[in-house]
């Protein structure tokens, strides 16, 4: 149960991270509402996966799954770049969170 709470832990993290571009600093309220509750929530799974999951691991595979996350939103909603550099970047973190989840 721990890695499915770290799972969601880390959607939210993609929320609330991609949430922040549409909240203009904070002065729509709408984005911001879903931002800040997405990062309250996304704090809440953390802790509950935290329970029993190892603190590196755990902080290192949400920190990844947010990472990979916000990357593909970048590329995907505000047409940043995909060369062959950003997504091997992207890749080697794949490779990073899968690697940490077989050895715990």
């Amino acid at each position: 149960m721990a890695w499915l709470y770290l799972l969601i832990a880390g959607l939210l993290e993609v929320g609330w991270a991609t949430g922040l571009k549409y909240t203009d600093g904070f002065t729509r309220l709408v984005p911001s509402i879903w931002t800040v509750g997405s990062m309250a929530a996304s704090l809440l799974f953390l802790g509950l996966a935290l329970k029993t999951l190892p603190l590196g691991t755990a902080y290192a595979v949400w920190t990844g799954i947010g990472a990979v996350g916000v990357a593909i939103l970048g590329i995907v909603l505000f047409a940043e770049p995909a060369n062959a550099l950003r997504l091997g970047s992207i890749g080697l973190i794949v490779g990073g969170i899968v690697g940490l989840k077989l050895v715990s």
